[in-house]
């Protein structure tokens, strides 16, 4: 690492010092030694929010690190994700003389390059911030790199990627996997939002995409004022899509609205295989004719052909209620682990079915089963690859923003149309006959082939010339523990003998050392029988797991623990967290706003310390 690295490492190890001490008592109370401790839901909401308020201290990096978290449930327990979705990437923007100098650099002087240039920002992000110009009597947007971002943006990855060694041990083994992952993930995902050559490209080719599609705008880009520093688009003005009453005095149908915003997204994803990933209300617009807009694309993504076809299967899985198909759909996206428990899975995605649906739901099955699961989803066996983050984070927030034009939005239903619109159902249909067919083949074949098979092995078996060969299967690692125990056993045995004859043939230090190295074995031998605690135990999320869970979840009173939530008439109420820079964000540009899900409850982070 540089110098720079260096201080950068150790300024953020002091911000963070706290919380991996808390987690380092947390697998040994007293650091060295000692028992690992329950960590209560309360208290991972605290350490939250200690850890959100040095990643607001550390800047702009720590900041997009915190808000890509916030998509990440395979990683972070709900607390964590829930307190990271209320990151605000709104930051003052640099002196103008600062960014002056960037566009002299790129494009020569400002008067020079534009016919009128306005040098108060109008919005201000951390790795961005944009002005408004005219230029051949039009008006346009300016996007300009903030000063300086790429050598602290670089410091800060060379920090990450060297603390990595450290985190992965106050993680489980599935979530060291995804915080290596993840870390490439987040190193790539900043530098290409940094690009604005790439966003300009990413722009043009999901503008192309909706050329027919009268409903929705997206600034066309000015190549010749455009570099991957400064980035000049077309102005298109608009009412913040979260302003529901300005939208009810236009005479919007909002029903409508987000009806229209879903399919643009399910285009996005299913058809096109690109997409804005950023859907938050800053960066969308609504016009006086109900015209959707769409800004800021430095974070935008691509769906790979397989993956679009097994997104398809799971609407399609969601539409039927078919919940093998939705759970197929998953195992081959690589989001659900092959060995998990289909039948506990199953439950699970039944009741968010039912829940998305806003059907009825017992409410006893809601506490014991949602809200557990909602405070042990990171313990699933469900992983996010990297090309699905931005995807899981595009569905919620769009999900949200649909729920705050219309409390009433039904996802699924609009899904559905869409699907059966553009033929995927019966598609989906074609291909189970022909999969029965498929089957129905091999079966035939198989008939003929086993006959003879069959009888080779009845006339060895005949022979006696059989061998059986068998693998025992000890991921728990039960015989090592049982092996383990019945070698301390004999050895105790001998040791408590010899040391009972070396006593009585008056040999005090003899009898001394071996009554010591007696107990010693005697104190391995009852740890051996010890049931592990607290987070050094692997989590097991089976269905009796999940029994113990739900009967731990519950207090007295019958109601679940902190941590948890049910939800049995499938409203939600939707809000905005509203930022210091709220006025300038209305007008839709720069990349401010952050994570945020208006479907969610604003969040302010308290600034609070670390509960030892």
């Amino acid at each position: 690492m540089t110098v720079r690295a260096y201080r950068r490492f150790f300024v953020v190890a002091w911000q963070f010092l706290p919380v991996l001490l808390a987690y380092a008592r947390d697998r040994r109370r007293f650091l060295l030694f000692g028992p690992s401790r329950q960590v209560s839901p309360a208290t991972r909401r605290r350490r939250a929010r200690a850890l959100l308020e040095s990643m607001l201290t550390l800047g702009p990096t720590f900041i997009k690190l915190g808000q890509l978290l916030s998509t990440r449930p395979d990683i972070l327990p709900p607390e964590y994700v829930e307190e990271f979705a209320t990151l605000q990437d709104e930051v003052p923007p640099a002196p103008w003389l600062e960014a002056r100098r960037v566009i002299e650099e790129e494009l020569g002087p400002p008067e020079e390059v534009f016919d009128d240039f306005d040098t108060d920002a109008i919005s201000g992000a951390s790795l961005g911030q944009v002005y408004v110009a005219r230029c051949e009597g039009e008006r346009v947007a300016v996007k300009v790199r903030r000063p300086n971002i790429e050598a602290l943006v670089e410091a800060d990855l060379r920090v990450i990627k060297f603390s990595l060694p450290l985190l992965m041990r106050f993680v489980g083994e599935a979530q060291s996997f995804s915080l290596e992952t993840l870390a490439d993930e987040f190193a790539a995902v900043i530098r290409e939002e940094m690009d604005y050559d790439r966003e300009a490209r990413m722009l043009e080719e999901i503008r192309s995409n909706f050329t027919d599609n009268p409903t929705i705008r997206i600034p066309a880009v000015i190549e010749e004022r455009s570099t991957d520093r400064v980035l000049t688009m077309e102005f298109l003005g608009g009412t913040k899509i979260s302003e529901v009453d300005d939208i009810d005095a236009l005479g919007v149908d909002r029903t409508g609205l987000a009806e229209n915003l879903q399919r643009i997204y399910l285009q996005m994803i299913i058809d096109d295989g690109v997409f804005h990933a950023d859907p938050h209300p800053g960066n969308l617009a609504v016009q006086d004719d109900g015209t959707l807009v769409f800004y800021d694309f430095g974070m935008s993504g691509r769906v790979p052909p397989y993956v679009q076809d097994r997104i398809v299967e799971f609407y399609v899985g969601i539409a039927n209620q078919d919940i093998d198909a939705i759970l197929d759909a998953l195992i081959e996206m690589g989001t659900l682990s092959p060995e998990a428990d289909r039948d506990t899975m199953g439950s699970v995605m039944e009741l968010a079915i039912a829940d998305v649906r806003g059907e009825q739901i017992e409410q006893y099955r809601v506490q014991q089963i949602v809200s557990q699961v909602e405070d042990t989803i990171y313990e699933f066996p469900l992983r996010l690859p990297p090309n699905l983050a931005l995807v899981l984070r595009v569905a919620t927030v769009v999900e949200g923003v649909c729920v705050t034009l219309d409390p009433r939005f039904d996802f699924i239903e609009v899904a559905t149309s869409y699907l059966r619109e553009r033929g995927y159902m019966e598609a989906g249909i074609q291909q189970f006959v022909e999969d029965r067919v498929e089957e129905v083949n091999e079966a035939t074949q198989s008939i003929v082939r086993v006959p003879p098979k069959l009888e080779r092995t009845l006339d060895r078996l005949e022979r006696n010339n059989v061998a059986v060969r068998a693998r025992i299967e000890d991921s728990n690692q039960v015989v090592d523990r049982l092996a383990r125990r019945l070698v301390l056993g004999l050895l105790l045995a001998a040791l408590t003998l010899s040391t009972t004859l070396a006593y009585t043939q008056a040999a005090d230090e003899a009898a001394a050392v071996g009554g010591a190295l007696a107990l010693l074995t005697a104190f391995l031998l009852y740890r051996s029988f010890r049931t592990p605690r607290g987070i050094r135990a692997q989590p097991q999320f089976t269905r009796q797991n999940l029994r113990q869970r739900g009967v731990s979840g519950l207090d007295g009173t019958g109601e679940p623990s902190a941590g948890g939530s049910s939800r049995t008439d499938g409203s939600r109420e939707g809000s905005t967290t509203v930022g210091p820079a709220e006025s300038d964000e209305a007008s839709g540009w720069g990349d401010a706003g952050g994570a945020r899900d208006a479907g969610r409850d604003g969040r302010v982070a308290d600034r609070t310390g670390v509960e030892e």
